[in-house]
């Protein structure tokens, strides 16, 4: 599989696009937990990673990859949440170590006061792992969860 191929090219561009969703809900549901219920960025970040799994399956088995239905599909999620899962272990030490320095970079800054420096390392932190973890999902779950389409 190649990203030469236009339809993997394709394939990419739904993924990212379903990604892109799953990021909304995962910006969203973690800001919700940070600022209203003063969860720290650790535990917010893995419930609002699994709110956005549960997303992403979703939109890629029924949008991504419409034709993979060799699998029933607990045995196709179950797949999905392993990969997540080694997602998350590569999500959380980008989580716990990328903060503190960002939140003292954008402190040094001078930002408005309408973010403060700890919202923006945090989000800044949670783009981070968002992007280096969907490269892990695509790849793996295309070779693994997905290898039954063309």
């Amino acid at each position: 599989m190649t990203l030469a191929v236009n339809r993997e090219r394709t394939r990419f561009f739904k993924f990212a696009v379903v990604g892109a969703i799953g990021s909304v809900v995962d910006f969203g549901v973690m800001n919700l937990l940070t600022r209203f219920f003063s969860m720290r960025l650790v535990f917010a970040g893995t419930i609002s990673f699994i709110c956005a799994v549960i997303n992403n399956f979703t939109g890629n088995r029924y949008w991504t990859y419409p034709e993979s239905r060799s699998r029933h599909i607990l045995q196709q999620l179950g797949m999905f949440f392993v990969v997540n899962a080694i997602g998350i272990a590569i999500r959380i030490p980008i989580l716990h170590f990328a903060e503190p320095p960002l939140e003292g970079l954008f402190a040094g800054l001078n930002m408005s006061s309408f973010i403060s420096p700890e919202v923006a390392a945090k989000n800044a932190t949670l783009a981070i792992a968002i992007g280096i973890v969907m490269l892990w999902n695509f790849f793996v779950n295309r070779y693994w969860t997905y290898n039954d389409v063309e």
